[in-house]
């Protein structure tokens, strides 16, 4: 049985601005399927996966075609992909994403069923895949752990580290319920997939899908799927360290939340709270002491989470400018009451603050008639107006560089 989740956030503007034609004329799009192969050099197999893509279509008598998005292969495949029954589509910009981008919009189909022509899957059986699609799904999505991994079909590395951590970190920061984010065999509605504005050229284009996806509101399923050994002798295109760090890279920019604001509001808390403990005097916890310099370490921190915070909110403001992330309630609620004027007011009051400490610790010493003061005393004054001053800085400048960015330059007056 398939298992299916719609995602809780609203349809995203955005990132979605409706499109009716698809991209292609009426007569281009009678088509219901379209199974894509993004191809570089898989001479050994892409005949093969295109025999069996023909063979599920003739066997369920669904209209379709199989499209080869070629990314430049140099050893053949364009032909034997040809020969199979195949319709080859070239695809200049290397990358796979780039060739997949191509493939979708070469495509004729209502649904794109799209995976390797490396015969790691069985373009036979796509029968689920199709009846997903079909009952309204806009999405479909494999999922190897449940359907099958079959000895020597993925490196110990990809199987117990690398999918199971990133598809972690998919679900914690965007939300989204998917078991296998990375598997490669996956079914969309093309129309639907145009308005994502998908843009990665490299294997980082299957966390983009999911992740835009699940923003924009998508009904999502997954299909169990199995994954065998793929039929080629050379290398995979895939490369573990590389690759793995590109589809985190891009999981982080895409949540300025889990990358900047929630440790910001974190370290805000804890360095300020040390802070205050440490103000009236020396803290001992289980013989351990905590004076002065864990004092100014936690003052450090203060004005890191402050940074942290405001960076997450310009991130995200121009995410939205840019029709990269969507737009939040908290950010537009924000964005309603935000003024430059309101902004300045509230960091001159701490970098205020700051200064009648410095003046305090200046007055103190000119009744001692400046001569040496306990620093340990004049640490716990000097630590929390120095922390005052800079975060108060920081937020009166955040608020120009915010002023600087004209956000309804980038969204429509009804988002």
């Amino acid at each position: 049985m398939d298992s299916v989740f719609r995602a809780s956030r609203m349809p995203t503007p955005e990132l979605a601005p409706r499109r009716t034609d698809g991209g292609r004329a009426p007569q281009e799009r009678a088509l219901e399927l379209t199974i894509l192969m993004p191809c570089l050099n898989e001479a050994e197999t892409v005949g093969t996966c295109v025999r069996k893509a023909r063979g599920f279509l003739e066997r369920t008598g669904i209209a379709g075609e199989v499209v080869v998005a070629d990314n430049g292969s140099a050893d053949g495949s364009q032909q034997l992909a040809t020969a199979a029954g195949a319709r080859v589509v070239p695809i200049a910009r290397r990358g796979y994403g780039s060739a997949l981008l191509g493939g979708i919009e070469a495509a004729r189909g209502r649904f794109v069923i799209m995976a390797d022509a490396d015969d790691s899957y069985d373009f036979s059986r796509l029968d689920g895949f199709v009846d997903s699609l079909r009952a309204g799904n806009t999405m479909v999505i494999g999922h190897r752990f449940r359907g099958g991994i079959k000895p020597g079909a993925m490196p110990l590395l990809h199987r117990y580290l690398g999918n199971p951590v990133l598809s972690f970190v998919g679900r914690l920061f965007f939300a989204a319920p998917i078991g296998d984010f990375h598997c490669g065999l996956r079914g969309i509605e093309r129309s639907a997939a145009l308005e994502l504005r998908l843009r990665s050229r490299g294997m980082e284009f299957a966390s983009e899908m999911i992740v835009k996806a699940t923003l924009a509101g998508w009904r999502i399923a997954e299909v169990p799927t199995v994954l065998s050994p793929d039929g080629r002798s050379r290398a995979p295109h895939l490369r573990t360290w590389r690759d793995g760090w590109r589809h985190l890279r891009f999981l982080l920019m895409m949540s300025p939340r889990w990358l900047m604001l929630y440790p910001g509001v974190l370290l805000v808390c804890v360095g300020t709270a040390a802070e205050l403990i440490i103000l009236r005097g020396p803290v001992v916890i289980d013989g351990v002491g905590f004076d002065i310099h864990t004092m100014l370490y936690a003052a450090g921190a203060t004005v890191l989470g402050m940074q942290l915070m405001l960076f997450a909110l310009v991130g995200r403001t121009i995410g939205v400018m840019k029709d990269v992330l969507p737009m939040t309630a908290a950010l537009a609620r924000f964005l309603r009451h935000f003024t430059l004027e309101r902004g300045i007011a509230l960091g001159l009051s701490l970098a205020l603050g700051g200064l009648g400490l410095a003046v305090f610790s200046v007055v103190s010493w000119a009744h001692a008639r400046l001569a040496a003061l306990d620093p340990v005393t004049m640490m716990r004054v000097a630590i929390p107006s120095v922390t005052l001053m800079i975060t108060g800085s920081e937020i009166v400048f955040a608020s120009f560089l915010l002023g600087f960015i004209d956000l309804s330059a980038g969204r429509s007056d009804d988002s």
